[in-house]
C-alpha cells in the first residue's frame, strides 16, 4: 500500500473521531506486513483517563485481527501532532523500526516523519517476556 493511501485512510477515519471535550480529532492508519489496512480514531470520555487515542485504536484493531507486525503508522490531526507518550510506548512494543508519519489534516502536504525509537529513546521493555511471546 502506498503512503498516500495510508494518509487518505487516516484523514478519512479522523472524521469519525469522538472528541466532544477537546474538539481535537485524530485519525490513524497502518498497514500490516501482510498488507491489511487498520484504522483508528480517538474516542474521548468524560472521565479523561478512559479516552483512547487513534494510534492505540488502530494498533488494537490489528492485534484483534491476530496480526502483530507493521512498519508504518500515519497520524492525521490539525494542527500536525506526533503521538503522545502512551502511544509511543504502545507503538514501539511492536518494533523499534516503525516509521511514524504525521500529517496536518487541514494541510495534507505538511508532513513530518520519525522513527519510533527516535521519538522514544530508552523506552521501557521486558526483554525476557518479549523473547517468550
Amino acid at each position: 500500500m502506498k503512503e498516500h493511501e495510508l494518509i487518505e485512510a487516516a484523514l478519512s477515519v479522523r472524521h469519525n473521531a469522538y472528541a466532544p471535550y477537546s474538539k481535537f480529532k485524530v485519525g490513524a492508519a497502518l498497514v500490516s506486513k501482510n498488507g491489511d489496512l487498520f484504522t483508528g480514531c480517538n474516542v474521548e470520555n468524560s472521565s479523561y483517563g478512559l479516552a483512547i487515542c487513534a494510534e492505540r485504536h488502530a494498533v488494537g484493531a490489528m492485534v484483534a485481527a491476530g496480526i502483530r507486525e507493521f512498519d508504518k503508522i500515519v497520524v492525521a490531526a490539525s494542527p500536525l501532532a506526533s503521538p503522545c507518550g502512551a502511544c509511543r510506548q504502545f507503538i514501539i512494543e511492536f518494533g523499534d523500526g516503525i516509521e511514524v508519519v504525521a500529517v496536518d489534516a487541514e494541510n495534507p502536504k505538511s508532513i513530518s516523519r520519525w522513527n519510533i525509537k527516535d521519538l522514544l529513546p530508552n523506552h521501557f521493555h521486558f526483554d525476557q517476556i518479549r523473547d517468550h511471546s
